[in-house]
């Protein structure tokens, strides 16, 4: 096993969505830049959106919604504990970014006059923009990076941050998941583009990437960020989406909203006027299934031939292909029977809720050097544009900085301290299996944290996270495969605690059933209505603190305010 020791002016860590951005618009701002794209896997099929997307969740178009009416859209859906400055940069650049994508290659689906073809789902606005052959993005975003003459360097497990005497960012540490050789990078700037956190709950089915979420990601990027001293935020608001019961993906009432699909109780009623993935959204779904109204379904069956084929085309051909085969085996068809709906495992992510690592509207996080984009940054509901629109803010902005940073020097006894903890497992054959370890810290995540959110429960759970520390020691790994999976799971076990701790940290209800605490009922603005950030302190501590909610760009009326305390169906409609 080698060391490699290479120099970068800036490298991005992710090659899924957010990452390639950022390094085509580093390049594009200054060309002379060393830029270096690291990812765990390939770059060509890698990430959240590896087998494409069948849409844009969050497009803001001229004619059909304004920055400012996203703005209060996002500031409702998070109970108003928002940076509004960050959401607001987003729906401002999110068109020039879809003009961009389309100049690409990308292809929207437009109308007969040749406009975007934008569909309502979410409560206030229509934002919804197809993707008819969203399954070339990687394709096309892979073009793009060797246009930019970006250098690539695949197979490398990112796993700890290379900081300076001033805590600044210095480089990034890692392996090869194929030789087990160490790369020390030395840079200027880091870019975190790594994705959820979405192998943090064990699902359903119980098998470990039987995932809603990309299982490749699962939080590096938070790990890196709080192990350098960065700050992370809003961690108690956890991850939690409608699935299709026994399949890892979404149950895609948001993508059949326009058609006329609908989530319904075992009635065949709707219960929910609005679709749009939030934590009410959830809280309503959850208070169905306990209230004796489930399963939970999606509806289908009484659309027409022509719409459900439509429906197929775009949920079995992009995102997820699998989905049709999973119906068939199953013997399920949208136009026969509703298909049975599951709430799935937690997780960080703030494409769809609003937890990550701390970033400002530049992409800047807590500490000098450091950006991050995607939905293991902090800026909520973000998706994949909000991905492409805060890669771009990253790249530009981290091109400006390390302009003026000189080239760093890599601590020697940060070097040594990583590789003896990351090569640990390797002179262990005997010992505990990746596997076992992380599906232990998963189980324990189902039994203490899954909301509702018991105190004592997440204390036992945090007890168990600290007996895990144990189990780590005594892991084996016999490969550099296994040796990733080894590291995987001292990632997951830091995501739980951090999850349970900020959890046990905001003692108040919110963000519906992503923090619905059954000791604290209640949401407590006097005392909560602020953010939770969380660092660790020079032993390695979890240290929180309250963030105030800054002051609002765009002010939001009372009646907005609550419009998604309103989301339940008086009266359901009979089926």
């Amino acid at each position: 096993m080698n060391t490699i020791e290479t120099e970068y002016d800036l490298v991005i860590v992710g090659g899924g969505t957010g990452g390639p951005m950022a390094a085509v618009k580093a390049k594009e701002k200054n060309p002379k830049l060393r830029v270096l794209v690291l990812d765990k896997a390939n770059v060509k099929r890698s990430g959240a959106i590896s087998m494409g997307m069948d849409g844009l969740n969050n497009a803001v178009i001229p004619g059909h919604a304004t920055p400012e009416q996203y703005t209060k859209e996002i500031t409702v859906a998070n109970d108003g504990v928002v940076d509004q400055k960050g959401v607001y940069a987003y729906a401002a650049n999110s068109f020039a970014m879809i003009e961009e994508l389309d100049r690409w290659g990308i292809k929207f689906e437009k109308d007969e006059t040749g406009d975007y073809s934008v569909r309502k789902v979410h409560h206030l606005g229509s934002y919804v923009l197809p993707m008819p052959e969203g399954h070339h993005m990687k394709r096309v975003l892979y073009r793009q990076l060797k246009r930019a003459r970006v250098e690539i360097t695949n197979r490398v497990v990112a796993t700890r941050l290379l900081t300076g005497a001033n805590g600044e960012v210095t480089g990034v540490m890692g392996f090869d998941c194929r030789t087990a050789d160490f790369h020390v990078i030395k840079a200027k700037a880091v870019i975190i583009c790594t994705g959820a956190a979405g192998r943090l709950g064990l699902p359903a089915s119980g098998y470990l990437f039987g995932t809603y979420e990309n299982p490749t990601n699962c939080g590096e990027g938070h790990v890196m960020a709080y192990h350098a001293g960065a700050e992370l935020t809003n961690l108690e608001c956890f991850q939690i989406n409608p699935l299709i019961k026994d399949y890892n993906g979404p149950a895609c009432a948001y993508v059949t909203g326009p058609f006329g699909g609908y989530t319904s109780n075992n009635a065949g009623q709707r219960f929910i006027e609005c679709d749009y993935w939030s934590g009410q959204m959830m809280m309503e779904f959850w208070n169905e299934l306990e209230g004796g109204r489930g399963p939970v379904f999606l509806k289908l069956d009484h659309l027409a031939e022509e719409t459900i084929s439509e429906i197929e085309h775009i949920l079995h051909t992009k995102e997820r292909p699998s989905r049709g085969r999973f119906h068939e085996g199953r013997g399920t068809d949208y136009r026969k029977q509703m298909i049975e709906m599951h709430i799935s495992e937690i997780g960080f992510c703030s494409g769809h809720s609003a937890s990550g690592i701390w970033t400002n509207e530049r992409g800047e996080c807590s500490i000098p050097g450091l950006y991050a984009a995607g939905d293991c940054a902090s800026i909520p509901h973000n998706y994949m544009l909000g991905a492409f629109v805060y890669g771009k803010f990253c790249g530009e902005n981290a091109a400006d900085y390390v302009s003026g940073v000189s080239q760093p020097v890599a601590d020697a006894g940060q070097v040594a301290a990583e590789k003896a903890r990351v090569y640990a497992p390797l002179g262990k054959l005997d010992g505990l299996t990746p596997f076992q370890v992380e599906y232990k810290t998963r189980r324990i995540v189902n039994d203490y944290l899954q909301p509702p959110k018991v105190t004592r429960k997440m204390e036992i759970g945090l007890q168990r996270f600290d007996e895990i520390r144990e189990d780590l020691q005594h892991m084996g790994a016999a490969d550099p495969h296994e040796l990733m999976r080894a590291m995987e799971a001292h990632t997951i076990r830091d995501c739980a605690e951090l999850a349970a701790r900020a959890s046990l940290y905001r003692t108040e209800s919110r963000w519906g059933l992503y923090h619905l605490r059954v000791d604290h009922p209640e949401k407590n603005d006097a005392d909560w209505f602020c953010h939770t950030n969380v660092t660790s302190d020079a032993n390695g501590n979890a240290v929180f603190r309250k963030r105030a909610v800054e002051p609002y760009v765009v002010e939001l009326n009372e009646e907005e305010k609550s419009a998604y305390q309103r989301l339940r169906v008086a009266t359901p409609a009979a089926a």
